[in-house]
């Protein structure tokens, strides 16, 4: 099997990581690195050393690293940052000068300067032929506009969530993964909204971490409404207490008790 060698390249903050022919160079965590994507030709940095790993028949081919950047490259890179600032207030001005219902999330201008990505917000559709003319006329260089979700505003954007910490999505959350209303009734949290909704206002991401191991906690507990014998007498399943691994029970005679599982295995 032939081998290759591949790294991590990522592009923004927490972005997701992508996959880079690393052949015929030695590249340290963090070194920063140019290579040429399907948006043209981008700065990243080294976030999976390099390593080589199998060649698999049909892996599609990987795009080689061009070049370590320079001092200029980094240089360049910080003045291309500015001018996303400069873009960002002008793309929001002409905004509202053509009173369009949308929002302005971010802006991205590529290292070589041949595109600029206004990333930004809707409900509807909107019609932006103007707004594309007056930022191809004040930046004379090709203009993309790229609609993105609520989601993705947050993980941009970033903020601080309800357990007082940064937003996961902003920080080290590469990958928004699937989050159900289930996963929250299964961990027995409150189906409020304002209490399991997060900032972008969909369901928080947090509530996938845990999920899996309360199923796992959950097998060996007995089902809600299932009937038991304690040792203080015969009783219904009402709750489960999944953390403490205990079930609340009402008896017979109607009271409620919090019986660890333990016991009813041992009785």
């Amino acid at each position: 099997m032939n081998m290759k060698r591949v790294v991590g390249i990522r592009f923004r903050g927490a972005g997701k990581i992508y996959r880079f022919n690393a052949e015929g160079f030695d590249l340290n965590l963090m070194e920063r690195v140019l290579v040429e994507t399907e948006r043209g030709l981008v700065m990243g940095t080294v976030v999976v050393p390099p390593r080589n790993v199998e060649e698999l028949p049909n892996d599609i081919p990987l795009k080689p690293i061009l070049r370590i950047a320079s001092e200029d490259d980094i240089k360049k890179e910080e003045e291309n940052k500015g001018k996303e600032c400069e873009a960002k207030s002008y793309c929001k001005s002409c905004i509202e000068k053509h009173m369009l219902d949308m929002y302005l999330v971010d802006v991205e201008h590529l290292f070589d300067g041949s595109k600029v990505i206004f990333y930004f917000t809707a409900d509807e559709r909107v019609d932006f032929r103007a707004l594309v003319r007056d930022l191809a006329s004040k930046f004379r260089t090709r203009i993309e506009m790229r609609q993105i979700g609520v989601r993705n505003k947050a993980k941009l954007v970033g903020g601080i969530g309800s357990c007082g910490r940064e937003l996961c999505c902003n920080t080290f959350l590469t990958n928004f993964e699937p989050v159900s209303v289930k996963m929250a009734k299964d961990q027995n949290v409150s189906l409020n909204p304002s209490k399991i909704s997060g900032v972008c206002g969909r369901l928080m991401c947090c509530l996938k971490y845990e999920y899996d191991t309360y199923l796992d906690l959950k097998e060996d507990m007995p089902k809600i409404g299932k009937r038991i014998v304690t040792k203080e007498g015969k009783g219904k399943v009402i709750r489960q207490n999944v953390l403490a691994n205990s079930v609340i029970v009402e008896m017979e005679d109607g009271e409620e008790k919090e019986v660890p599982v333990d016991s009813l295995k041992k009785g």
